[in-house]
């Protein structure tokens, strides 16, 4: 059997990280499924409790939440879908989150305790 050389190992071992990267890479894009659709959560944050999960009917969530209703103790977080895939909402509009879970954080901290109250859909 040949002897392996320094050479012939470290060309091995560049092939298996380059193979190792690439599926590394592409693994979490195909087990988290699809990107447009963000999980449900439903979890205490500092006090308050906040909600996601898909919206149904044609109401004003399906326009920009991009079917997707945010919650603040019960009271319906409006929230926009960037072109982007960034999320904002009526609290922190100029603050983009990468999630709505994120954005309905970002209004739990920016009311500081103040309750939300319902935005206005005309």
């Amino acid at each position: 059997m040949p002897e392996l050389s320094r050479r012939s190992a470290l060309t091995a071992a560049a092939v298996l990280a380059t193979s190792a990267g690439a599926l590394s890479v592409t693994t979490p894009a195909s087990a988290a499924g699809h990107h447009d659709s963000p999980g449900t959560f439903d979890e205490v944050y500092k006090g308050r409790r906040i909600q996601g999960r898909p919206a149904t009917g044609s109401g004003h969530h399906g326009h920009h939440g991009g079917g997707y209703a945010v919650f603040v103790d019960g009271v319906e977080l409006h929230v926009m879908r960037n072109a982007d895939g960034s999320w904002i909402s009526v609290v922190s509009h100029y603050d983009p989150v990468a999630t709505p879970r994120a954005a309905a954080r970002a209004a739990v901290d920016e009311l500081q305790g103040a309750p939300l109250l319902p935005f206005p859909a005309n």
